[in-house]
């Protein structure tokens, strides 16, 4: 009888049969991972925007309408983005504790969780600008010198030189940039909130945002260096000058006076 020959495996081959099972299990994890997760993203979403709409039928709706499209008390928030909610609320501004001219900023009414809900809901009205991530308005990126000029050219006449305010029409302000979160003026800058004019990216770039803020960073907080000395409220030279006339002219005037007096009482006597 003729004996069966016996192929013999090779002795690696068990060991490639492994990495074809592992290759297997990595490609179908590859495939389905991304899919889950997105998944698990829109479901996240998805809530947060449930969770914001409930926020803002409680809080905005009375002035904003039940679907944003706006109404006689406030206007419409169909298409402003996320990054004017967490502008509006955030600053504490909106909402608004009664009607006027301007909405003053004040301690928020919301937690950040509720802001980040209630910006996912108006974002979800229709497309406009996101909440900038940190690398848009870190100061340490900026450069602060031409960050002086552009702020000079576009900002000063409403926020003064530094960055102090000003009044503007009708009882409205333009509000004082000292002590300023970046990501605000970040935000503020992209939105326009109000009285303020907006600066897409196609105005302004995120890099010369970057380079206004650190500008600001230099010169209105409470660490700022003066080199100036006695500041007179950093209000510019007609605020200046007015105090120099009105004082120091007034001062004058009243020693010519004294002068004078003194002059003529000594003559009589």
């Amino acid at each position: 009888m003729k004996k069966l020959s016996v192929r013999r495996r090779h002795p690696l081959a068990a060991f490639v049969v492994l990495l074809l099972a592992l290759a297997a299990t990595g490609g179908l994890y590859a495939t389905l991972a991304p899919a889950e997760e997105a998944q698990a993203e829109a479901s996240a979403q998805s809530l947060a925007i449930e969770e914001g709409k409930r926020l803002y039928e409680v809080g905005c709706s009375s002035c904003h309408g039940r679907g944003g499209q706006g109404g006689s008390d406030g206007p419409s928030l169909v298409g402003v983005g996320a990054a004017a909610v967490d502008f509006q609320v955030g600053t504490g501004r909106m909402p608004m504790a009664q009607t006027g001219p301007q909405a003053p900023a004040k301690p928020p009414v919301y937690t950040q969780a509720e802001i980040d809900q209630l910006a996912a809901f108006i974002a979800s009205l229709g497309p406009g600008p996101s909440v900038p991530e940190e690398s848009s308005y870190d100061p340490a990126e900026g450069d602060a010198a031409r960050g002086g000029e552009l702020f000079r050219s576009n900002c000063s006449q409403c926020h003064n030189f530094v960055g102090r305010g000003g009044a503007l029409t009708n009882g409205k302000e333009a509000p004082s940039l000292h002590n300023i979160e970046p990501r605000y003026i970040f935000e503020a800058m992209l939105t326009g909130p109000q009285n303020m004019p907006s600066f897409p990216n196609s105005t302004l770039t995120e890099q010369d945002k970057r380079d206004i803020i650190a500008w600001l960073d230099e010169v209105a907080t409470n660490d700022s260096p003066n080199q100036g000395g006695f500041t007179l409220g950093g209000y510019g030279p007609v605020g200046e000058g007015l105090f120099a006339w009105t004082f120091g002219i007034g001062a004058l005037i009243a020693v010519a006076v004294w002068i004078g007096a003194r002059s003529t009482k000594a003559r009589k006597s």
